[in-house]
């Protein structure tokens, strides 16, 4: 076994022994964990490279897929945190995360498992957390890492480790019902949705998706955000952010929902924007251009007979770069978009369209607790003037069909099995499959 995954067991060992010991000697500081297990495996029908027994060399074609290569494998991901007690409205957070495979997978199909990093494929351990905060009614300051979920830029805890945040910001709650928003983001880790090695921390414009020349140009620059958000606690909600990333592009968000309520079902109306514009040393030059709008529109509802659905529709301007900005840094409040793949197997979104569709059932009504299966459909109206294959064969649609069971609650043992699979113009149908799980505490 390599270093680091001994390494890796050790410090499994030693937070669970640090867990035992607060939990039985203090009632001031709060131990919790997520001890996860999950198997990954996309399929793209493009194999990895290998020599077959006549010394012929097989698979991995640049052009189908988009180069993607099939992936699988399995990982277990440990965190602990440990939070002080609330001394004169200021207290600690500190959180010790890491992932190991303990040597079990075939390295050749780790390249979009998005648990290690694509490059080094080895265990890691992360200080995931580590920020002081002082809190009161009004008001809210903190400094340091936190996974933090906003809009845009986001924890996305959906997979086998979450991102994390190097940030200070400000949260003033003085006015009724109103929350303002004031700060900067430094840093983030998340190799899921970083664009950078995302088992370390990295500077914002690293981890972005924009071409590496624009990375070196912005210099190691973070993300300065505002916002505000109204909520009547009835039936009104509304939100505007705004993410400056230095020398590298603006991001405005706005959403409005209204829940009510209709006989036997409660609903929830969404309209949102969002528009992304290149800023300052990216502006200047021609290495990356972003410049459109995502306009969208959602009707969610769920019955008293344990039933639900959700819908939604979008529409992409003409302008280009979603492909540096769509899921950068783990912000994905999209209203029309898939399970897993999201939207990153067409070539551009660039003027196209989508629609969802989905049903779900809670079994609770059922008396079976804290379990929800689902199905999925997205389809995606493209223009074939921007998206293609890598061939040059033009894309005019793309559908997504994805199954979900999820089971578990905040504390306690918890499953989420999702697959789905991508039709897509002039490429093979393919899919992906996540099965994750574990115990939080």
């Amino acid at each position: 076994m390599h270093a680091d995954k001994i390494g890796l067991a050790l410090c499994t060992a030693l937070l669970l022994e640090v867990t035992s010991y607060a939990s039985s000697n203090s009632d001031e500081w709060k131990v919790s964990g997520d001890f996860r297990a999950g198997y990954v495996k996309y399929n793209y029908k493009n194999p990895p490279l290998y020599i077959d027994a006549n010394g012929n060399i097989i698979g991995s074609s640049s052009t189908v897929s988009r180069g993607h290569i099939d992936s699988n494998g399995f990982y277990i991901t440990p965190k602990v945190s440990l939070t002080s007690p609330k001394y004169k409205n200021f207290m600690l957070k500190a959180t010790v995360a890491g992932a190991t495979d303990f040597g079990i997978n075939d390295e050749k199909y780790e390249s979009r498992n998005f648990v290690f990093d694509p490059h080094e494929r080895k265990s890691f351990i992360l200080l995931q957390e580590a920020y002081l905060k002082y809190e009161t009614k009004e008001h809210r300051v903190l400094v340091g890492r936190e996974e933090i979920v906003t809009p845009m830029i986001d924890t996305d805890d959906w997979y086998m480790l979450a991102n994390s945040f190097e940030l200070a910001y400000y949260k003033n709650s003085s006015v009724k019902n109103t929350a303002i928003y004031g700060g900067y983001f430094s840093k983030m880790a998340g190799v899921w949705d970083s664009g950078a090695n995302g088992t370390e921390f990295h500077y914002m414009s690293d981890a972005s998706f924009v071409a590496s020349e624009d990375k070196v140009r912005a210099g190691g620059k973070g993300v300065y955000f505002g916002a505000i958000q109204y909520n009547d606690n009835t039936q009104h909600n509304f939100k505007v952010w705004e993410y400056y990333a230095v020398d590298l592009y603006n991001t405005l968000f706005m959403q409005y929902d209204y829940t009510n309520e209709f006989t036997t079902m409660k609903y929830d109306f969404g309209l949102q924007l969002i528009n992304f514009a290149g800023v300052g040393e990216l502006a200047k030059h021609n290495s990356t251009t972003i410049n459109y709008s995502l306009y969208s529109a959602r009707f969610d509802g769920s019955f008293s007979n344990g039933f639900d659905f959700a819908t939604g529709m979008s529409k992409y301007s003409g302008g280009d770069g979603q492909g540096a900005t769509l899921g950068a840094f783990g912000g994905y409040p999209y209203f029309a978009n898939g399970m897993v793949f999201h939207f990153f197997e067409a070539e551009s979104l660039r003027n196209a369209s989508s629609y969802k569709g989905q049903i779900g059932y809670n079994f609770d009504f059922m008396g079976i607790k804290n379990i929800w299966a689902g199905y999925r459909c997205t389809y995606y109206n493209l223009d074939s003037h921007y998206s293609s294959t890598k061939d040059g064969r033009p894309q005019e649609k793309m559908i997504l069909n994805g199954i979900q069971l999820k089971f578990g609650s905040s504390k306690g043992a918890y499953f989420r099995g999702t697959y789905e699979g991508v039709q897509i113009d002039n490429e093979p149908n393919t899919y992906s499959l996540r099965l994750i799980g574990g115990y939080r505490f």
